[in-house]
């Protein structure tokens, strides 16, 4: 399963009371106050975790607490402070406060991470409370509560390519043919529900991610059909590999459905319109598809590719271009 979007609250531990305690041993005639501290509460850290690409982990529980520290103890004995409790998330992750609707951090570097909420602080033992006017105080302090949120969690695939088109343009598979990836395929549209990653093995041993983008249509960018669901995981892509039908079944026209593809991502995004992009016309046993390719091609004014994912028929010189334009690889 994948999920993209989740609310869950998280606390940091509790600190440790401190100790009152007085030193009492034989040849000892004078003794006093020997109570120690409480220890750290224990904090939650997100930290980023490249195995995970979905936040599907985290339905586990609702609340997501760290330990409490230990109390202080006698002879100047400290409580013992509480490990942090990580919890890994996968890169692209946004973590939102929901109580003040702010961004905390967007984990989307490799090890990237972030304190969501820190532990309470230890109790001061009456050790601490010793002073020339009283030498047996008998008062300690509690620990301290620790930092509890409201967190909305919102994940935006990272991939190298990210696959974009209407419903039935060949994203999936396209993505099935050049990757182990397995996204549903059939011949009605929005058969994909939810982003797929697939790792591609390109030439000389360099490899990408790509992204199979759920279909868009038009009024995507107001949220017509889980528009923004779908469009927020764009904004990850490095390139953009725009997959046009040559024939679409609705008798659209397919120089028009490039054109709205290419509005929707500019009005949801303006830095969108900006970004690199490969455009290639799917399909081609049809007998349209060469001359929707020339059509494009003149209107555009640069190159526009002609494949057919399931005979593989232009895919090797498609894997070739996009290599070129990406920078080598991130290293995860």
């Amino acid at each position: 399963m994948f999920l993209d979007e989740i609310e869950i609250e998280v606390e940091g531990g509790k600190g440790g009371n401190g100790c009152v305690s007085f030193r009492r041993e034989k040849y000892v005639p004078r003794g006093g106050p020997d109570g120690g501290d409480g220890g750290q509460g224990g904090s939650v850290i997100f930290r980023v975790d490249a195995s995970y690409t979905s936040l599907i982990h985290l339905t586990q529980r609702k609340l997501w607490k760290a330990d409490n520290g230990r109390p202080g103890s006698g002879s100047q004995r400290h409580g013992a402070g509480a490990d942090d409790f990580v919890v890994p998330v996968p890169p692209g992750t946004v973590v939102y406060d929901c109580n003040h609707n702010f961004v905390l951090k967007d984990l989307a570097a490799k090890n990237d991470e972030i304190i969501v909420a820190k532990g309470g602080a230890g109790g001061k033992g009456n050790m601490r409370f010793k002073t020339t006017t009283d030498r047996a105080p008998r008062m300690a302090t509690p620990g301290k509560e620790g930092e509890r949120r409201l967190l909305r969690l919102e994940l935006k695939v990272i991939a190298d390519v990210g696959l974009i088109g209407k419903p039935n343009a060949g994203k999936s598979t396209l993505l099935s043919c050049v990757s182990r990836a397995r996204p549903e395929i059939a011949s009605y549209p929005f058969t994909t529900k939810y982003p797929n990653l697939g790792l591609v093995q390109g030439y000389s041993d360099r490899t990408f991610v790509m992204a199979d983008i759920p279909g868009l249509i038009e009024g995507a960018h107001s949220g017509v059909g889980l528009g923004h669901d779908f469009l927020k995981h764009v904004q990850r892509a490095g390139i953009l590999v725009h997959l046009i039908e040559p024939c679409p079944e609705d008798g659209t026209d397919p120089l028009e459905n490039y054109a709205t593809i290419r509005q929707e991502l500019e009005l949801f995004d303006p830095l969108l319109g900006k970004r690199p992009e490969i455009v290639v016309v799917t399909k081609s046993d049809l007998p349209a598809a060469s001359d929707v390719r020339d059509l494009l091609a003149a209107k555009l004014q640069r190159e526009v590719f002609l494949i057919c994912a399931v005979s593989g028929e232009g895919v090797p010189g498609l894997i070739r271009t996009i290599l070129s334009h990406l920078a080598p690889a991130t290293d995860w």
